[in-house]
């Protein structure tokens, strides 16, 4: 395919995905899915798991692999702005006035997780194919237990704001565990990534470099005061100007010492100073970014998608166990503990729902894995499907547990879920 060629087949193929995730997102909606379950099922419908199976020349013709990493380059943009943004939402405030609750809720749903699958990972790797060669089975063990202990955090604020829940108890203990759990795993997974470079260089330096981003990431807060007085003197257009280019610099950056784009993207975000000026450049950013080119991304992971991998019993197996270790892990520690710390029954069974989706961000993990030759495409088919599992289960058991709860008497009506523990303000 030529140059010229290439461009009418891009766009093709973008209308394309972007018709498909509207019209998914449509059709589920009536049942209660926030649109990125919809663009997640898209994605994988539109790669050999349905479309090239129902018709391979279809697939072939819409997407030709010419064209795949052009897709793959216009979906990391849309990466790494939502990323971004995921880090510019991140609030330490959060953690004060529930934070006795949701450090211990949040270190659970990352311990507990994180331990069952690297074990399940672990005792399964001699049964079943899991990692391409060279990958010791440690690495990828902890690879898989790192993605199954993952929050989707963005999706999880998106429904806890669309639902008016943010002024709720479980709503606020579940953003600020969410947020700490994905800022742990995100280091988590970078370790991982290093643990898995070929030879002492590549670890140092992903060290080195991690901790040259560290030194920027203090100067920038440091410098942050004396930098907003000048961007208020700012057009619009320069102040987005210079967050773009901020932005791509922390993502060229983090993924030329191998920790990948979205850890540097993630990083400014948390960084970023939290200003009305600043805000305003932000919120310039998001709606292409979301609407345009993040489609993109789980187009190219659907492509990567082939479910067909896991027609072998042993993998089919695996991929049972590995969601029902992923949901009684990070649903079962969060609700325990918060039951543990004296937190109401309607607020604990609520905080364990959110914290078991993975949404987007396992989706993201996974495909950083599979970019560094950490996880084998069947191993990629199976962490897709714990990600679609827990994250299309979420909102139907809200709305079933907000059904239970209206239908209960007067008498046995529990609290609304905003009264604080014991020894909280």
């Amino acid at each position: 395919m030529s140059t010229t060629e290439m461009g009418p087949a891009f766009f093709l193929a973008v209308a394309v995905i972007l018709t498909a995730c509207r019209l998914v997102s449509r059709l589920l909606r009536p049942l209660g899915q926030p649109p990125v379950v919809g663009e997640m099922v898209a994605g994988v419908a539109l790669g050999p798991s349905v479309l090239g199976l129902l018709s391979p020349g279809l697939e072939k013709a819409v997407f030709p692999d010419e064209i795949r990493p052009v897709l793959y380059v216009a979906g990391q943009v849309g990466l790494v702005v939502f990323m971004f943004l995921s880090g510019y939402e991140f609030r330490t405030d959060r953690l004060r006035s529930v934070g006795r609750t949701a450090v211990p809720v949040s270190a659970a749903g990352i311990v507990v997780p994180l331990l069952l699958g690297t074990a399940l990972a672990w005792s399964a790797h001699d049964a079943v194919d899991l990692y391409p060669d060279g990958i010791p089975p440690s690495v990828g063990a902890l690879f898989v237990g790192v993605t199954v202990a993952i929050t989707a955090f963005p999706m999880m604020a998106r429904i806890i704001t669309e639902r008016g829940l943010t002024n709720t108890r479980f709503g606020a203990v579940s953003l600020a565990a969410g947020a700490l759990d994905d800022a742990v795993a995100w280091v988590l997974l970078a370790g991982v990534l290093s643990m898995a470079g070929s030879g002492a260089d590549t670890f140092l330096r992903a060290v080195v470099g991690t901790a040259g981003l560290a030194v920027f990431l203090g100067f920038f807060v440091r410098v942050r005061p004396g930098a907003l007085e000048r961007a208020r003197r700012l057009t619009g257009e320069q102040m987005l100007l210079i967050t773009v280019l901020l932005l791509f610099l922390a993502a060229w950056y983090t993924d030329r010492i191998g920790l990948y784009a979205v850890f540097g993207a993630f990083s400014l975000g948390v960084a970023f100073p939290r200003d009305p000026v600043v805000t305003r450049a932000v919120e310039a950013v998001a709606p292409v970014s979301r609407i345009v080119f993040l489609p993109l991304f789980f187009a190219y992971s659907g492509l990567n998608t082939d479910f067909t991998l896991l027609s072998d019993g042993r993998l089919l197996l695996f991929t049972v166990a590995c969601v029902v270790v992923a949901i009684i892990s990070k649903f079962g520690a969060c609700w325990a503990t918060a039951r543990l710390l004296g937190e109401p029954q309607t607020v604990a069974v609520r905080v364990g729902t959110l914290m078991n989706a993975r949404g987007l961000m396992q989706l993201i993990a996974i495909n950083v894995g599979l970019s560094a030759g950490i996880a084998s495409p069947a191993l990629f088919g199976v962490l897709v499907i714990v990600a679609l599992v827990t994250t299309v289960m979420t909102a139907p058991l809200l709305a079933l547990l907000d059904h239970r709860d209206r239908n209960r008497r007067p008498e046995e009506a529990p609290l609304a879920g905003t009264t604080p523990a014991p020894g909280e303000p």
